[in-house]
């Protein structure tokens, strides 16, 4: 065990990080943690294994953590790879989860902004009992967004 570990932020890599963090915004009220970011030299060279490349974007406060709480890193590259659109079978890490008052209002929310929907609204049973309604999105770049309110 790694001690006094801490969780810090998910990265996702963006073709108009502007265009997608103005998505998460709107869409679950993630707000900007200023300055936005802007990189490019021989140590983002040597951290990134990409040559060349600067990387620009910004950190969003997740809804509900506060301000010191966890972040969405939405950067683009200036030099990027051909794209593997995000499937939620595909091994590696598969999507983003929010919790909201109301799956549908939320799902008809996204596909309003842009984004699309990935099977039904369905509502499971747990293990302990507890019912979670939810349903998989796609943000406006394909990536995969869990929607899910709990009774």
């Amino acid at each position: 065990m790694i001690p006094n570990a801490k969780y810090a932020h998910t990265n996702v890599i963006a073709r108009d990080w502007r265009a997608l963090s103005h998505f998460y915004q709107r869409v679950f009220g993630c707000l900007p943690v200023p300055p936005e970011r802007d990189y490019a030299g021989p140590d983002l060279d040597a951290g990134t294994g990409v040559p060349g490349s600067a990387v620009k974007g910004v950190h969003l406060c997740l809804p509900g953590q506060g301000p010191n709480g966890p972040t969405l890193e939405i950067y683009s590259y200036s030099i990027t790879a051909d794209p593997v659109r995000p499937e939620v079978n595909r091994p590696g890490f598969a999507h983003i989860a929010f919790v909201v008052p109301d799956v549908r209002t939320a799902q008809q929310e996204v596909i309003n902004e842009g984004g699309g929907t990935i099977g039904d609204i369905v509502t499971l049973e747990t293990t302990t009992g507890a019912r979670v309604t939810w349903c998989y999105v796609r943000d406006p770049e394909g990536n995969i967004i869990e929607l899910q309110s709990w009774s």
